[in-house]
């Protein structure tokens, strides 16, 4: 006897009701895919599994995010699989263009552009100093050193998913500090 199949709309309203369960059922359902498109897209397992992830917590953290008049919830999961997988892939595109090609800077325009240029340097670099130990550290390789949040992980010992998670929150509290939106 095949088990029913589980209504998204009923699952949804059960996640936005907080059931964690109804997650879980979420997840068991639709974690396979989700991860196979990640993995085609990145052609990386660990970043493939970190996306799965973010996806479900995505999820979890904001459910009517999802409106179950405008499609199904395989549709929406797997279109912010496959957005979060290119956005990954972009991303390390650039930081080995930055990283690795040449460096093109432009002349500021005249005096006063270099003095703001300057000022702003400067509340930067003093905004990252006050941040916490851990937050500061993971920023500092990150942006300074240019690695990779793999890289930053194995350089302190730990799991690749912290080191994400505290680049995300010392870029919150840098943009807090300096008085611009949140990423």
């Amino acid at each position: 006897m095949e088990a029913p199949v589980v209504d998204d709309r009923l699952l949804h309203q059960r996640v936005v009701g907080g059931d964690e369960t109804a997650l879980g059922e979420l997840y068991d359902r639709f974690a396979a895919l989700i991860f196979g498109l990640a993995l085609r897209v990145t052609r990386d397992r660990v970043i493939a599994e970190d996306i799965a992830q973010e996806v479900f917590v995505t999820f979890w953290e904001r459910p009517l995010a999802f409106d179950p008049e405008r499609g199904s919830l395989r549709a929406w999961l797997a279109t912010i699989a496959h957005r979060r997988s290119v956005d990954h892939v972009r991303a390390e595109e650039r930081r080995k263009v930055s990283v690795l090609g040449p460096r093109v800077y432009e002349r500021p325009a005249d005096m006063e552009d270099t003095v703001l240029a300057a000022d702003e340097a400067i509340r930067v670099r003093e905004a990252v100093a006050a941040l916490p130990g851990g937050l500061r550290e993971v920023i500092e390789l990150a942006y300074y050193r240019g690695r990779t949040y793999r890289q930053v992980a194995g350089e302190l010992g730990i799991p690749e998913g912290t080191a994400k998670s505290r680049i995300r929150s010392g870029l919150r509290k840098l943009a807090e500090a300096l008085g611009g939106e949140q990423p």
